[in-house]
């Protein structure tokens, strides 16, 4: 899922990424709204919050907003800057895994913070919202830079569009019949059905635990980043395994 990049990527490995991130999204942005009683998958809104507070005089509030934006903006710009850059350092799998457990320290530092620290200020939940959206910029960077755009699962406002977009195609018969554009689909439904099971599962969780919700959204990304772990060891044992078999005295197989 995370070890494979752009157009080596198959359809298989996009919808494992789209469907396990879109739930994470999800889950992130329905306990940031029950918490926070703010978005925090996408920054859509921001600038229209943004420019209403500039155009009454709020300088502070605007400060806040525009600081939002910003988070999340170099969220995806660290996100993709480990990625170009840590291939060569770490390999390719682990530098994509590294967004993600950015991403992870990011949530459990909001679920530690609430659970100890947290006195209800403004001051504090803006900075918690912040960190929030930071994660989501990496999720959405990550995502993004490694499918080659194809994967994009915080917000489902384009994902929307591309929908509607598919289905009027799909009223010509040999558009139902282009194996891409099925795949696309599938792909796009799979995430938006992800995100939505995320926001459930994540509103009926904090019901029972409440704040706990931000630690199990760390263990799907745990999921994630260690998804591909195990099937690389059994590559790299394989591959050792039969490199020691070459190298074996022809006695040996008497």
């Amino acid at each position: 899922m995370l070890r494979k990049y752009s157009n080596h990527r198959t359809i298989n490995d996009n919808i494992k990424l789209g469907g396990l991130t879109a739930f994470s999204a999800g889950m992130v942005n329905v306990i940031s709204v029950i918490v926070f009683f703010a978005f925090t998958s996408n920054i859509t809104g921001y600038y229209a919050v943004f420019a209403q507070e500039l155009s009454k005089g709020n300088w502070y509030q605007g400060a806040v907003v525009l600081f939002w934006i910003l988070l999340f903006f170099f969220g995806g710009v660290i996100s993709n800057a480990v990625i170009i850059h840590g291939k060569g350092l770490w390999g390719q799998y682990v530098s994509h895994a590294v967004p993600v457990v950015l991403e992870l320290l990011s949530i459990l530092f909001v679920g530690v913070y609430l659970d100890f620290f947290y006195n209800d200020s403004l001051q504090e939940t803006e900075l918690l919202v912040g960190a929030l959206l930071f994660a989501m910029g990496l999720q959405n960077g990550l995502t993004a830079s490694i499918s080659n755009s194809v994967v994009k699962t915080t917000h489902l406002t384009g994902l929307t569009t591309d929908l509607a977009i598919l289905v009027s195609m799909f009223t010509k018969a040999k558009n139902r019949q282009n194996k891409q554009l099925v795949d696309k689909f599938h792909l796009l439904l799979i995430i938006l059905f992800a995100y939505f099971l995320g926001g459930l599962v994540s509103g009926v969780y904090y019901v029972y635990f409440g704040n706990q919700t931000f630690y199990l959204v760390c263990l799907v990304l745990v999921i994630i980043s260690f998804f591909d772990f195990y099937k690389l060891k059994r590559v790299k044992y394989l591959y050792e395994r039969r490199l020691r078999i070459k190298k074996l005295p022809e006695r040996e197989f008497v």
